[in-house]
């Protein structure tokens, strides 16, 4: 066998389905006897619903039923296992946002239901939106995660400081927009609930639609094997999801509903907006002295979210003083979410923007600036690190780039019409690992089954999970088979944060542990078996077989089964989150991003030439995979930087540019030459030495490429997305 399973370039096992049409998604599912749902929404974005005529649409063809706030059963406002769950459908006439669900039909066909939704007819109340995250009428509340930390005296630090930043950051509203639209098939039998559902999380969907039906965790199941897209859009349980299990039980059918590419804009998150100001200290060598980071970002009227803006700035750079704030402000816009890297995101945009400007007034290097103010330990807590390889992504993304090729005065580089601007930036991403279970199956004919609840969203979950449990039993890739995405399986977290390969790895060294343990077991008095009496720390795997640490003697699987009459042995293992009393910080990965743009000095349009990317992501369990995962992002990050932007009118709360034709994504023409070289080695706060690397894409990404806009033009944008307008 090939022992090299993990760290190269394995193609992913899912591959083959997938090209050939044979996964199955949730938009694939079409039961026997299914009803087709369709939403009705709202077209004002604050007030009441007066009054609601259903008549017309109840008497159409093939209708079902017609479900509003004044015949939905009562559902179970609840807080979920994984967050906030967005506040149940149709619970009263009350209108918090355009686009807001107001009525679900049920019929015979798609077509049908489509058809009477729009013979629904709606008198409203009208309200005054307010959708401004600078209203003064909003609602602010701060420290909405009780994280706001600060160490030192910012305000004297920053009086005191010989040279002093302080400037106002804006990032616009940004949509998930998976290319699959979402859907939900549901499906009861008895008080038994199957849902098929675009979640990136079977095991907190089924808790959450348990909560908020009020209905036993463990007469819901939630499959989710494929998913055509989803950022963060499917870390929430959205409310068409709950219409659907509703609509199911009250017509006695399966139902299933797939949202529409504008309903997708207001039915399944957003990444918010944000409005971040910093105050940056620092001596004329460029020592940082303060920091201060206020992040305003916005909410809706009655959800929830979690989205820390401002942590970054706590743990970026070594300064005696630092303070980070959140405040998030409610307004009438739909529940935003997680949207890749989120907080991250936003922060270190601001964070490295700021600290480009602090570099450009005292007249240093960029990259020298963010060298010597390196943070060794913990800025707030002095612990150290588990592992940061910070420093070498800086120096091996300079000389990949070519960063000393750079002129640091503005404007001074030029091809022809076209000014020519490097720029770079320092990024992390948080650590997050969360409890996770896992099950692994060895049968008689030496095959293998690793099962778990977690799902693979499109990072490659399943092919690093076979490349990893394949080294730790021993056996070759193609002797070993994935199973996720399905709530029965033993539980494990959603698939975001950068956190599931590390907790679910962990889980199957658990596992593994326990599975030789249980062979040994079967062995132990066994007088035919050279393994008897070995504990499991006395021996390892390797070709399919059990060996003896000392005399090299053992046995295969498939011998031991055999021998007992054995078809198969199971064994589940686990991992819980890393303890808070750890004498190390666990820290997540590391990036440098480095940027050439060209900026055409006529129109002022803006292209990305070359963006180089230098990270530290523990130990690599697929290179291919870990870069596409980075190349990736970093396309979702030239497109926050260049073109994404939810518009919402600021009279009625509706979004403006609801569709592909007129949300702006980044497309192949806009996509450069994209390098991803990984620096450093495992970590050790986890068994398999990852620390992810699906989020580390996005942050870094926008302010490099604003950096070297400014170091093109002269420029200095603090508003994304940039715009020629901002330019000319």
């Amino acid at each position: 066998m090939d022992r090299a399973v993990v760290g190269e370039g394995v193609d992913r096992v899912d591959a083959r389905v997938k090209v050939s049409g044979r996964a199955a998604y949730p938009t694939d599912h079409d039961p026997p006897d299914v009803a087709h749902a369709v939403l009705v929404q709202s077209t004002i974005a604050a007030g009441r619903v007066a009054a609601l005529d259903t008549s017309a649409a109840e008497a159409a063809p093939g209708v079902l039923a017609v479900i509003t706030h004044e015949n939905a059963p009562e559902l179970c406002a609840a807080q979920g296992e994984g967050g906030p769950v967005p506040p149940p459908p149709l619970q009263s006439d009350r209108i918090v946002h355009h686009g807001q669900t107001i009525a679900v039909v049920v019929a015979e066909t798609f077509e049908q239901a489509t058809e009477a939704a729009r013979l629904v007819t709606v008198l409203y109340a009208r309200a005054e939106p307010v959708v401004d995250i600078e209203d003064p009428r909003a609602e602010h509340v701060r420290d909405p995660f009780g994280t706001d930390d600060a160490t030192g005296d910012v305000d004297k630090a920053l009086a005191e400081a010989p040279v002093r930043v302080e400037r106002t950051y804006r990032t616009a509203a940004n949509t998930n927009n998976p290319m699959g639209p979402f859907a939900t098939v549901a499906s009861w039998d008895g008080d038994e609930l199957t849902v098929h559902d675009c979640t990136q999380g079977p095991s907190r969907t089924r808790s959450d639609l348990a909560n908020v039906l009020k209905a036993p965790r463990d007469s819901v199941r939630v499959l989710a094997p494929y998913l055509g897209g989803g950022f963060g859009a499917g870390l929430r349980t959205w409310q068409h999801t709950v219409l659907a299990a509703v609509a199911a039980r009250q017509v006695g059918r399966p139902v299933k509903l797939v949202l529409t590419r504008k309903q997708m804009f207001t039915s399944v998150g957003h990444r918010p907006d944000t409005r971040q100001t910093l105050r940056i200290g620092a001596t004329r060598d460029g020592r940082i002295t303060a920091i201060d980071h206020e992040a305003w970002q916005t909410l809706s009227i009655d959800d929830a979210n979690y989205e820390h803006v401002s942590r970054c700035s706590l743990s970026g750079y070594a300064s005696p003083n630092i303070s980070a704030r959140d405040v998030q402000i409610r307004l009438h816009v739909p529940s935003p979410g997680s949207m890749r890297a989120p907080g991250d995101a936003q922060g270190n945009f601001a964070l490295e923007s700021a600290l480009d400007e602090l570099a450009h007034e005292l007249g240093m290097d960029p990259l020298e600036l963010r060298l010597r103010n390196h943070a060794d330990v913990h800025p707030v807590t002095g612990q150290r690190w588990s592992s940061n390889e910070l420093r070498a992504c800086y120096r091996t993304g300079a000389e990949k780039f070519g960063w000393s090729r750079r002129d640091p005065e503005p404007r001074s580089m030029r091809r022809g019409r076209t000014l020519v601007g490097y720029g770079m930036a320092g990024t992390s991403f948080f650590f997050y690992q969360a409890s996770c279970a896992a099950r692994i199956t060895v049968t008689r004919d030496g095959q293998a089954v690793v099962g778990s609840a977690g799902m693979d969203l499109g990072t490659g979950t399943y092919t690093v999970m076979t490349q990893l449990a394949a080294e730790l039993l021993g056996l070759p890739l193609g002797r070993v088979r994935v199973v996720l995405g399905d709530s029965s399986l033993p539980r494990a977290p959603s698939a975001g944060g950068s956190g599931l390969t590390g907790s679910m790895g962990s889980a199957l060294h658990d596992a593994r542990r326990n599975l030789i343990r249980s062979f040994l077991d079967l062995v132990r008095d066994d007088t035919d078996s050279p393994l008897r009496g070995a504990d499991v720390d006395d021996v390892r795997v390797e070709d399919g077989r059990i060996v003896r640490e000392d005399d090299g003697r053992g046995e295969s699987y498939t011998e031991i089964l055999t021998r007992h009459r054995q078809d198969e042995l199971t064994a589940e293992g686990s991992a819980e989150a890393p303890k808070e009393d750890l004498p190390v910080v666990p820290t997540g990965p590391y990036a440098a991003k480095f940027a050439e743009v060209h900026v055409d000095e006529d129109l002022g349009t803006v292209r990305v030439a070359r963006l180089v990317t230098a990270a530290h992501c523990g130990r690599v369990l697929n290179e291919k995979t870990a870069r596409g995962q980075i190349v990736g992002g970093t396309v979702g990050g030239i497109g926050m930087a260049l073109f994404e932007h939810t518009v919402t009118e600021t009279r009625t709360g509706r979004i403006a540019n609801g569709t592909f034709g007129d949300y702006l994504v980044a497309v192949n023409a806009d996509i450069p030459d994209l390098e991803v070289h990984f620096v450093g080695g495992p970590d050790p706060t986890s068994p398999n030495g990852t620390k992810g690397c699906g989020e580390l894409g996005v942050p870094g990404t926008p302010a490099a490429i604003a950096n070297a806009v400014f170091h093109a033009t002269g420029i200095r944008v603090r508003r994304l997305p940039i715009t020629l307008e901002q330019l000319l």
